[in-house]
C-alpha cells in the first residue's frame, strides 16, 4: 500500500518539530539537522522536491539569551523567536552547503494565509524557489503572531502549507514512533497504529493532548494536521525524526511510523482554502429545511433559511453555518454583510433589494463558496 501511494509523489512537505531538532539541554543539535539534511539532499537527488516546516526558533532562541527553562511571558517568546531564528536559519545553511543546497526562509501567518491574494502570492513564490532548487524552509511569524505562540501550530502550519505548495506527501517528524491506540508513557498495552483510514473520534481520543517543554505541539495536534491534509488528498505519515535514515525508510515504502491516508470525499484546494485556513468572522443559525437542502441537495443557502446571524462581518467573510442548536455543519464565504444578513433573515430573495437598497446576489452563501463540514 504505501509503495504505491509513493509511486506518485513529486513534492514533499517535511514538518520537523523542535524536539526532534534540540539535544536534552535544549540546544539546537547540529548531528540530528545534519542528518535530517543529507536524507534530504537524497529526495532532491531522486528528483523529489522538499518544502520544510521548521519548529525550533524559540528551542534556538533559548540558548542565545540564556534562558534555563522554556519562556513563559509572550514578549520573553517573541524575544526567544526573534534572537533563534537566525541561529536555526543558519543551521540549516551550514548543514546543506556540503550538499550543495541552498535554503530560504519563510515566515508566514494566518493572515497571510486567509488572504486570497497573499495565499497565491505564496504559492508563486514557492513554485519559484522550488524551481531554483532551493530548499524553502517555512516557520511561523512567532515575533508577531501571539495566538501561534501559545498554541504551537506549526503542525496545523504543514497541513495548510502542503495545500499552498500543492504537495503530493506530509511527513512530520516527532519525537515518538507514531500514534498508539493509548499513551505508551502509562499505558504498557498501547500499540503503534500502522495505517489510519480515517480520523474518527477513537483516533483524536488516542491522540490525546501533550506538550513539552521544548515544543507545544502534541500528538493531538498532528492527528488534526493529517486530518487535514487528508482533506486535502495528501497522506501523512508520522515517525519519530531523530531516527537515522528515517526519511529514506518512509520514501522507500518501509512500515514506518503512522500512514494516514487521505480522505476519500476529499476537498479541491480553494475549499480546502475556506474550511481550513480562514477563521470564521461569525456564524449563521439555519432552519431544519436549510440544513436539509445544504447536506442532501448541494444548494446555496438563500435568506429564508436564517433564523438568526451572530458577530460582526463584512461581505466576503467566512461564517460558520450552524443547526438551531449550534451545531456547526458547513462553512462558506458570505455574500452579505452580518448587518444585511440581520435583515434578511427569513426572509425571500425577491424581496433583498427593497429591504437592502442595494442586491448583490439571490443567495447569502453560494454553494461554490460552501464546504459541508
Amino acid at each position: 500500500m504505501r509503495k504505491d501511494i509513493l509511486k506518485s509523489v513529486k513534492r514533499v512537505v517535511i514538518k520537523i518539530g523542535s524536539r526532534v531538532l534540540t539535544d536534552d539541554a535544549g540546544c539546537l543539535d547540529m548531528a540530528v539537522i545534519g542528518r535530517i539534511c543529507g536524507d534530504i539532499a537524497q529526495l532532491r537527488g531522486r528528483g523529489l522536491q522538499v518544502v520544510v516546516v521548521s519548529s525550533g526558533a524559540i528551542a534556538a532562541g533559548r540558548s542565545v539569551l540564556g534562558l534555563t527553562e522554556k519562556p513563559r511571558t509572550i514578549p520573553h517568546k517573541q524575544a526567544a523567536a526573534a534572537v533563534g531564528q537566525t541561529s536555526l536559519m543558519m543551521a540549516y545553511e551550514t548543514a546543506m552547503e556540503p550538499h550543495g543546497l541552498k535554503v530560504a526562509q519563510l515566515l508566514l501567518t494566518s493572515e497571510d494565509l486567509a488572504s486570497r491574494q497573499r495565499f497565491l502570492n505564496a504559492r508563486a513564490t514557492l513554485d519559484a524557489l522550488l524551481g531554483f532548487g532551493v530548499i524553502p524552509v517555512i516557520n511561523e511569524n512567532d515575533t508577531v503572531v501571539v495566538d501561534e505562540i501559545k498554541f504551537g501550530d506549526n503542525d496545523n502550519l504543514s497541513a495548510l502549507v502542503t495545500n499552498v505548495s500543492e504537495a503530493d506527501l506530509l511527513v512530520i517528524l516527532t519525537d515518538i514512533d507514531g500514534l498508539y491506540s493509548a499513551d505508551p508513557r502509562s499505558n504498557p498495552d498501547a500499540r503503534l497504529i500502522s495505517v489510519v483510514h480515517g480520523v474518527t473520534r477513537e483516533i483524536e481520543k488516542a491522540a490525546g493532548g501533550s506538550s513539552s517543554s521544548v515544543g507545544t505541539g502534541g500528538m493531538a495536534t498532528k492527528v488534526e494536521a493529517a486530518k487535514k491534509a487528508g482533506k486535502n488528498g495528501v497522506p501523512t505519515v508520522i515517525v519519530p525524526g531523530k531516527k537515522q535514515g528515517i526519511i529514506a525508510a518512509v520514501m522507500s515504502g518501509q512500515d514506518v511510523g503512522t500512514l494516514f491516508l487521505p480522505a476519500a470525499d476529499g476537498l479541491n484546494r480553494r475549499k480546502h482554502w475556506i474550511a481550513y485556513t480562514l477563521k470564521p468572522a461569525g456564524r449563521l443559525f439555519v432552519d431544519a429545511g436549510a440544513r436539509d437542502v445544504l447536506l442532501n441537495r448541494c444548494k446555496s443557502l438563500l435568506p429564508s433559511g436564517i433564523l438568526k446571524v451572530e458577530g460582526r462581518f463584512e461581505r466576503g467573510a467566512c461564517v460558520r453555518i450552524c443547526e438551531e442548536n449550534g451545531q456547526e455543519f458547513a462553512r462558506g464565504l458570505s455574500d452579505y454583510s452580518a448587518a444585511d444578513i440581520a435583515l434578511l433573515a427569513g426572509r425571500k430573495s425577491s424581496e433583498i433589494e427593497e429591504l437592502l437598497g442595494y442586491h448583490y446576489s439571490d443567495v447569502i452563501v453560494h454553494r461554490d463558496n460552501l464546504v459541508l463540514l
